[in-house]
């Protein structure tokens, strides 16, 4: 088998590298997280809190 020069072995590194990190910026910016759907009957009560020190 014959041996590589150290290049194309920098070479080769940097290109996986590359297709590696394209790969994952693809991958994390192409997820869209789901908002969360808000039910317009379900509100926070605002009662009055009187606080007795």
């Amino acid at each position: 088998m014959p041996q590589m020069a150290p290049i194309s072995w920098l070479t080769l590194f940097i290109l996986f590298s590359l297709i590696l990190l394209l790969f994952n910026f693809l991958n994390f910016f192409s997820y869209l997280p789901s908002s969360p759907k808000t039910h317009p009957t379900a509100k926070i009560s605002q009662s009055a809190m009187n606080w007795k020190w």
